[in-house]
């Protein structure tokens, strides 16, 4: 029986080509979001367990993977009531859990307002399909310290560059706040022990349907027409169509928002007014599953995909629960391995990669001097032995990123060498 060699399920490979792509578009987003004022920091892959299960990262803490603690013994495993008892760490399922800990960590080394990139891989034990995996690279940026929507902007403008700077031109961000939404759930006279229960159905509005979302929410006792002719007329007075919302009154002489506070909209309106470099829309049925937000929340979208390519949004109190203070935070990821499919960036120009093709008889320490010399004087170079089809390794080594090559044979030196270009 042969032996298994492919990656764990869910995880990659990549292949040197593939590598090479995947660094030049992240060297996009970092040199985007350097621009736009944000600095860069790094957090361990693992986390305590129990920070990573204290309630803040949603549904993603139940595909968090456990790190057991060492030594234990059969009597610790007889007593665990829950595999989570035999573990003190865990591998990251998001990098913003990390960055809460870091600024709590680092307070006063940190300036009032901190604006901060993660660019890191994260862990999820995922069922995996087109789009999603278990282990993937997330590149967060993030500002703590920040109530006003001055934050909300820089980081939406950050994000719009960077997806320029990526000749992603076609994306958009959908706006909600979280703030609209539960009081579109109160108005809806949803109660407040079943808010999460319905925001996770109207989440599913894009694969149920209004009637599939309304009926689902009848099976929980809920009025989903009612929910959803509350969201319909949000919708419609952001966009400034109060006549449509009133059009759509349940009765003669009402309005599906009687009562709402309408104050609520004006973060998103005022977000949705600003230039920020990309396109906005507000989408009064936009979730985002994370229960941490706690005002305008994000999501990237591309028309040619069914899902986003990242997201975020404000999270306020998250950061306290480590500090023991409150202090204002807001962020958005850009889900890199979605991201990567849609770019075709140009071919980086860089200097000379010289493949030194070595005669059977060129002593090792030979070699290498000549290396060494070629090196110092700022070139990149390979040795490899030569093979009798030279064509064939030469064009191997073409699509291997070498653009010349020397043929070297016993007591050659580095000056003497005749570098050509590979065809």
């Amino acid at each position: 029986m042969a032996t298994q060699v492919n990656p764990p399920r869910g995880m990659r490979d990549f292949l040197p080509a593939e590598k090479r792509v995947r660094e030049r578009v992240l060297r996009v987003i970092r040199q985007a979001y350097e621009h736009h004022g944000f600095e860069e920091i790094e957090t361990p892959v693992v986390e305590d367990a129990a920070r990573l299960h204290a309630g803040l990262g949603g549904d993603n803490e139940k595909l968090a993977f456990a790190v057991m603690r060492r030594g234990l013994t059969t009597d610790d495993l007889r007593a665990a009531e829950a595999p989570l008892d035999l573990a003190d760490l865990g591998l990251r399922f998001d990098l913003t859990v990390p960055l809460a800990r870091f600024i709590a960590s680092h307070r006063a080394s940190l300036p009032p307002v901190f604006r901060a990139i993660q660019i890191a891989p994260v862990w999820r034990a995922e069922r995996p399909q087109r789009g999603r995996f278990r282990q993937f690279m997330q590149c967060d940026i993030d500002i703590a310290g920040e109530p006003g929507i001055a934050a909300e902007l820089e980081v939406l403008a950050a994000t719009g560059d960077a997806l320029t700077r990526l000749g992603i031109p076609d994306a958009f961000i959908r706006i909600n706040d979280r703030r609209i939404l539960l009081a579109a759930l109160e108005h809806a006279g949803v109660p407040a022990d079943q808010h999460d229960g319905a925001l996770i159905t109207v989440d599913k509005l894009d694969k149920l349907g209004r009637e599939g979302v309304s009926d689902e929410l009848g099976t929980r006792g809920l009025d989903g027409g009612r929910l959803l002719e509350t969201l319909d007329a949000i919708s419609d007075l952001v966009a400034d169509r109060p006549e449509v919302a009133d059009a759509a009154a349940p009765e003669p002489g009402a309005t599906p928002l009687e009562g709402f506070d309408v104050a609520l909209l004006e973060p998103v309106r005022e977000l949705l007014a600003a230039n920020v470099g990309i396109r906005l829309e507000f989408d009064a049925t936009l979730v985002r599953g994370m229960g941490y937000y706690t005002g305008p929340i994000f999501e990237i979208a591309h028309p040619e995909l069914p899902f986003s390519i990242g997201g975020g949004g404000r999270y306020d109190g998250m950061v306290g629960r480590f500090l023991g203070q409150e202090l204002p935070a807001v962020g958005i990821s850009l889900g890199f391995e979605r991201l990567v499919d849609l770019v075709s960036l140009p071919e980086e120009q860089g200097g000379e990669t010289v493949a030194l093709l070595l005669d059977k008889s060129v002593e090792p320490s030979e070699a290498l001097a000549i290396k060494r010399e070629l090196v110092a004087a700022g070139q990149t170079v390979r040795m490899q032995r030569r093979t009798k089809n030279v064509t064939g390794l030469l064009e191997q080594l073409a699509a291997s990123g070498a653009t010349h090559f020397a043929f070297v044979r016993p007591g050659d030196t580095a000056a003497a060498l005749e570098i050509k270009p590979i065809a």
